[in-house]
């Protein structure tokens, strides 16, 4: 019997997930958290930042898209690796003065809702093959990921608008604050390490990015945005979707859903091709 994982060829988070251009929206989604002050600390506490944080922000993609791609056992354990770390994440947030646990459900909740809405929006803006009805199915299916790094399925809003709320929610609420510690996740993007697999086309990554950030998050950045720049942010990323079914597979798709395809379907494309 193969061993599908969780999810298999044929489920909408395969979909999303092997697309190149929807892991670019992981820029935009990794801003978002690390505009949280109690995420960052984490981050901090966790020594993310300290040591070659691009090469660990490369270790942690490995791990998440296990969670999608890999074997069931292979998904577990990676979801024992990312939990051992986050158990050893907790203390109080010298910016704040506020106590952070990594298993707290509301800081959960955040990197769990940036992730999904990113991929979400990069799938439509870059990809454009979900209805509504997919795009439910793909926020139910990473539920399913979500509890297996500890957030409680009760904590999730079951709906992809209750999630979309809970996003402008947060982002209106006063507690999303551009600390130095989010200022050098986003030179990671704006000026990436030279090791940056993907350095030459970082650039346009940053600036869709920084461009599809929600407004007062964009402004907090320090990111001057007017029409004009609105207009070619746009033209962009229709031009990126215009072009994406012309790029070979081997670019389009990402390295981890090629190498579970042929682990699963050898020689035959999946149905959700």
């Amino acid at each position: 019997m193969e061993d599908l994982g969780f999810f298999g060829p044929d489920s909408v988070s395969w979909r999303v997930h092997r697309e190149t251009t929807v892991l670019f929206g992981g820029a935009r989604a990794l801003l978002m958290q690390a505009a949280h002050p109690l995420v960052i600390a984490g981050a901090r506490k966790s020594g993310f930042y300290e040591n070659d944080p691009w090469r660990r922000l490369e270790r942690t993609l490995v791990l998440t898209y296990a969670l999608t791609f890999g074997t069931r056992a292979e998904a577990l354990a990676a979801a024992d690796r990312i939990n051992a770390v986050h158990r050893t994440v907790r203390g109080v947030d010298e910016v704040t003065g506020l106590p952070y646990d990594a298993f707290d459900p509301e800081l959960l909740l955040w990197v769990h809702a940036c992730l999904v809405d990113s991929a979400l929006l990069f799938e439509r803006l870059t990809v454009g093959r979900l209805d509504d009805d997919a795009r439910q199915r793909f926020h139910e299916e990473q539920m399913l990921a979500a509890e297996l790094l500890g957030l409680p399925g009760d904590r999730m809003p079951p709906t992809v608008a209750g999630l979309r709320e809970h996003v402008d929610d947060v982002v209106g609420s006063g507690r999303l604050v551009v600390t130095d510690s989010a200022r050098r996740v986003a030179e990671l993007f704006r000026d990436p390490p030279p090791e940056a697999e993907w350095r030459p086309v970082l650039r346009a990554v940053a600036w869709w990015a920084f461009g599809t950030l929600p407004e007062p998050l964009r402004t907090r950045y320090g990111v001057r945005w007017n029409g004009m720049r609105e207009a070619g942010l746009r033209a962009s990323l229709a031009a990126l979707r215009w072009l994406r079914p012309a790029i070979p597979t081997r670019y389009r798709h990402i390295e981890p859903a090629q190498r579970a395809l042929r682990r699963v379907a050898p020689g035959r494309p999946s149905r959700a091709a």
